[in-house]
């Protein structure tokens, strides 16, 4: 009851407010910009950070995570265009209800039930941390240890197309995240002779580059507004509200529902929205009207996946296992405000936990009230064309990713990582697979090795670690001896919707997939050479995590040799040209400095690629300069100088 009392008091303080509703802001813009979602959101977000208080630090980063599966309802609703995973099923009668001229209706209802999923969310949230206190007390480093093998591998079986291709990107981020030093130890390993690579890779470039990144550059390529075409609001606020509480028993059902989902590691909000869309059908007694303007096709997934943010907290908060991409960087927000997941979150860290909880709750009422009272002049916001937020969001990209050891390696990294997240995006690999599997990688180590510290190797034959161990290996093996059981069925059926479906189901491959399978296998190789000769503590779970590769990419390999795959063209040749120019950036950065530099891209980009005027884009362009210069001087960053900055910052202090 003190926690729970002292937890209240601190959300409601000014100064947890002022940050809560910073998060707010920030993830509804963010969700209004498709694919970027909350892993970026919360990634330009880690390096403020630093230095706070750890309730403050986590009002921001909840107000971020709560928010985004509202913001992202603009598009969906005005432009049938998810603005993340999701929020898919909402396009499927929000659009056409705005095609209508019922836009302002669905998005009435669509905030509503996101608000009151989210503080349903955080409801079920509480009672799950009190249910499951003596489970989690009960647990070891050798069971959590085991739970977190759980997490990666119900990640890598439901990433959705190839269950080899999570498996590999789960195993490449444990691989990426043991690079530095050994915990065990102090060996580094991976270094390649290199002083950045000494400290390991931080989180922040990881999460930028592998999605954010590609998003922007995505986005760049179609060179065209988030929204095409105007489509008003119209009207039906009002009628909105009244359609939720005539259904709020759907509204309920959908709530708890995505709570139960979002709690399972790799489901999430990919598959929430669909689950509860077809649930709203198969309970409605009239179904005629879905996929042409019900709004209770709005209502049931907009409940869901707000709920299903909550839920995703619960086995971060209590194993430290994320239960999406976005949980994964919250994780990560956690471990920089000195903040570790587990039992200390149900003992000496309670009140955190219930802070946590409130905030979420509360955050998702600010952000529905927010949307509500401001829906129009937020919807001009998807009318913009990208190219113009392209230079301002890439200037935040790059100030976030600079925050993580303030050296010029940060931006070079970024490079290399948003190039690898490039071709999984082209490839249809799982990005989020990747970073889970990087940011459960020191914590597993650690459970690895307290676990031979504390049993010795007899360790795994503890009754709770075979018992996960089993849960493990039904996990791979039941779902494909389920599929084929299904298709040995269906072959038996000789119908004409059977061999249209056998038409469609063609398995393809591109040169990007086999581009990533060499990069895999040549890294996996390189680490085992590089980890060979070492002790026994500072390879054994490297070469965990090679294995895991290695045998996810000869999988691949004898996929690809032995069942027929159709060669598929993944053209990003021009995703490769605008990562080469963010390599020329970054030499920019180093030898003009970076203030100087953004100002001249910013400056030419704006003109010349986004076709703005002069005014338009010196005024940008300026804004951005004052802007580092201002947050440089507040948060104490002495930016790379170049050749230039000096003279153009002694130009500045004369006028400020």
């Amino acid at each position: 009851m003190i926690e729970f009392l002292s937890a209240l008091d601190q959300i409601v303080s000014i100064t947890h407010l002022t940050y809560l509703i910073t998060g707010v802001l920030v993830g509804v813009v963010v969700g209004i910009i498709p694919g970027l979602g909350g892993i970026a959101g919360m990634s330009l977000l880690l390096p403020f950070l630093y230095g706070m208080e750890p309730s403050v630090g986590l009002g921001m980063l909840m107000g971020l995570v709560a928010v985004i599966p509202t913001g992202d309802t603009f598009t969906s609703v005005l432009m049938g265009i998810p603005g993340s995973s999701s929020s898919q099923a909402t396009v499927m009668d929000g659009f056409p209800l705005a095609k209508k001229g019922q836009a302002a209706r669905a998005l009435s209802a669509a905030f509503l039930s996101s608000m009151i999923g989210g503080v349903v969310g955080a409801i079920v949230l509480s009672v799950f941390i009190l249910v499951a206190r003596p489970v989690v007390l009960a647990f070891s480093s050798a069971e959590l240890f085991m739970l977190t093998l759980l997490g990666l591998s119900v990640v890598a079986a439901l990433s959705g197309g190839n269950i080899y291709k999570g498996l590999a990107a789960c195993g490449f981020g444990l691989l990426v995240g043991t690079i530095g030093g050994a915990p065990a130890t102090g060996e580094f390993r991976f270094t390649l002779d290199i002083d950045y690579l000494y400290d390991g890779i931080p989180l922040v470039v990881v999460g930028l580059g592998i999605f954010a990144l590609p998003e922007i550059i995505s986005l760049l390529v179609k060179n065209s507004a988030i929204a095409s075409s105007p489509n008003k609001l119209g009207h039906g606020l009002k009628q909105g509200f009244k359609d939720v509480f005539s259904n709020l028993p759907l509204v309920g059902k959908s709530s708890i529902f995505g709570s139960l989902i979002g709690a399972i590691p790799g489901l999430g909000g990919s598959v929430v929205d669909w689950m509860t869309y077809s649930f709203a059908i198969n309970s409605s007694k009239d179904s005629s009207q879905f996929g042409k303007g019900d709004i209770r096709g709005v209502i049931a997934p907009e409940s869901a996946n707000n709920a299903c943010a909550s839920g995703s907290m619960i086995p971060t908060i209590l194993f430290g296992v994320p239960g999406s991409g976005a949980a994964a960087v919250f994780l990560g927000g956690m471990l920089l405000l000195g903040i570790q997941p587990g039992v200390s979150m149900i003992t000496t860290h309670l009140d955190l936990t219930y802070t946590i909880i409130w905030s979420l709750a509360l955050a998702n009422i600010l952000g529905a009230i927010f949307c509500i009272c401001f829906t129009r002049p937020i919807s001009l916001l998807t009318y913009i064309k990208f190219s113009i937020l392209t230079p301002i969001i890439l200037t935040l990209i790059l100030f976030a990713a600079y925050q993580a050891t303030r050296s010029l390696g940060d931006f070079i990294l970024l490079g290399v990582v948003a190039t690898l997240g490039v071709m999984m995006k082209g490839a249809n690999w799982p990005r989020p697979a990747f970073l889970i599997g990087f940011v459960l990688s020191s914590g597993a180590e650690n459970y690895f090795f307290q676990s031979i510290q504390f049993y010795g190797y007899s360790w795994f034959l503890r009754p709770g670690v075979m018992t996960i161990a089993a849960l493990i290996v039904v996990g791979f093996v039941l779902p494909p001896i389920l599929k084929k059981r299904k298709q040995k069925n269906d072959a038996t059926a000789e119908s004409p919707l059977h061999e249209a479906q056998q038409g469609s189901d063609v398995k393809t491959v591109s040169w990007t997939d086999w581009g990533i399978i060499a990069i895999l296998g040549v890294c996996a190789t390189y680490a085992l050479v590089n980890v060979w000769d070492t002790s026994m503590l500072t390879k054994a779970f490297p070469i965990i995590a090679i294995a895991i590769v290695m045998f996810s990419v000869a999988m691949l390999v004898s996929q690809y040799v032995k069942e027929k795959h159709i060669g598929i063209p993944s053209d990003l040749s021009m995703n490769l040209v605008y990562i080469a120019g963010f390599f020329v950036i970054a030499y920019g950065y180093y030898l003009f400095g970076f203030i100087s530099t953004t100002f001249v891209f910013s400056l030419l980009f704006l003109k010349f690629l986004a076709k703005a005027s002069y005014l338009k884009s010196a005024t940008i362009a300026i804004g951005l300069v004052l802007f580092l210069v201002t947050i440089g001087r507040v948060m104490n960053v002495d930016f790379p100088e170049g050749f230039f900055d000096p003279y153009l910052l002694s130009a500045i202090k004369t006028f400020i």
